[in-house]
């Protein structure tokens, strides 16, 4: 069974779920999550190399073989809790799973429902068996910390644009961190100030 790769990546991110490793002259599709895939097209271009953790998923209904990728061990393992859940398969899951395994983890600790039907594909009804399920086996993800695989750069255009929002623009400290962090949650390949300030005032505008 495989459980893991080290290899060229291959990919024009042609497809929002997906990449293309290629080990020894083979290429593989493996499925990312959102998160994943953020966090892969933010520090890696076509021809990198990369490693990835990988859940193999093959059952009698799904004969094809599913590989769904991590850069971490831990994650790999939340993901294949998350799939114990019943209704919820590894295509399900990669879908849903567009938050980090923290918060998704914490969501379920604290059953919140709410949140977790911020997750796509995840209704009332899900969220709570996701919650019945796992409540109490996923502690330890929501204590993860968050690994920072951004360029140091990226932290200096944060702080030049807060500067602005605060001294320039009136935000307050606090307000106009949060308006920074939600941008490039929503924005993850943003790589400049300029950027950083449209998609700031873009959700502001609505």
């Amino acid at each position: 069974m495989i459980s893991y790769f080290k290899g060229t990546l291959k990919t024009s991110y042609a497809h929002d779920d997906r990449v293309t490793l290629v080990v020894n002259g083979i290429g593989y599709d493996i499925l990312l999550p959102g998160y994943v895939m953020n966090k892969v097209k933010r520090t890696h271009s076509d021809g990198d190399e990369i490693e990835l953790y990988v859940s193999y998923n093959q059952t009698e209904r799904q004969p094809k073989p599913v590989l769904v990728g991590f850069q971490s061990s831990l994650d790999k393992e939340f993901f294949e809790l998350f799939i114990s859940v019943e209704d919820i398969g590894p295509s399900a899951a990669v879908k849903a799973l567009i938050k980090p395994i923290r918060e998704i983890a914490r969501f379920i600790e604290e059953k919140d429902t709410k949140a977790l039907r911020q997750l796509k594909g995840i209704g009332e009804r899900k969220a709570e068996k996701i919650i019945a399920t796992l409540k109490g086996k996923v502690a330890k993800f929501a204590l993860m910390q968050e690994i920072d695989t951004t360029p140091a750069v990226t932290e200096d255009f944060r702080k030049e644009v807060e500067d602005v929002l605060v001294t320039q623009l009136g935000h307050k400290h606090l307000e106009a961190r949060q308006m920074i962090e939600e941008a490039i949650g929503r924005n993850p390949r943003i790589s400049s100030a300029e950027e950083l300030f449209e998609e700031v005032y873009r959700a502001q505008k609505k």
